[in-house]
């Protein structure tokens, strides 16, 4: 079983570094709790007004090199490799990538060691890439490939929490996955 799962807000701790940072930049402007969050992309979250502050967060140095883990992912993926699966971080860079696809990978290997460097996928379409289910909180995933080889499983957020399809956390990934506990 090939199992994709996306990074930014999955593996890695996205939104609260995003506002982590946010708040020391600018603790006089408004900001978006996660909770009150009602689109995947953070910058459509914010007036057109802040959007600029908003880019200039994402794409400094280090933004994505230094999230934190989401609770439970780390144990669940090498969970997952210790069982057989056969498991990919599979992650879409920003089209301004140039501290992004560098800190990602220097993120996977500080966080789950040189072996899963050799895992990752970066792709901007990842209806194209095969694999049994793709974990990824994107509300819909689109690309070339009107159905994808997998099924989509959404990892939990509250601006995902419309999407009718399963929905899984790093706490419920075996009874998702149709896994029992060992």
């Amino acid at each position: 079983m090939r199992i994709l799962i996306d990074m930014d807000g999955v593996i890695s701790d996205f939104d609260g570094k995003f506002l982590k940072r946010w708040r020391e930049r600018h603790p006089e402007k408004l900001y978006i709790p996660l909770e009150e969050r009602t689109t995947f992309y953070v910058k459509e979250s914010y007036p057109e007004e802040l959007q600029p502050l908003v880019a200039e967060i994402l794409l400094e140095p280090s933004f994505f090199r230094d999230m934190m883990p989401m609770a439970g992912a780390i144990q669940a993926m090498n969970e997952m490799n210790q069982m057989g699966l056969e498991v990919f971080i599979c992650t879409s860079p920003l089209n301004a990538y140039r501290n992004c696809v560098l800190e990602k990978y220097e993120w996977v290997e500080n966080y789950l060691g040189a072996d899963w460097v050799n895992r990752i996928i970066l792709t901007k379409d990842k209806t194209l890439v095969k694999g049994d289910y793709l974990i990824d909180d994107k509300p819909d995933i689109t690309g070339m490939e009107a159905i994808p080889v997998w099924e989509h499983i959404v990892y939990d957020r509250p601006y995902n929490r419309d999407v009718n399809k399963r929905r899984l956390d790093w706490g419920n990934w075996k009874d998702i996955l149709d896994f029992k506990s060992t």
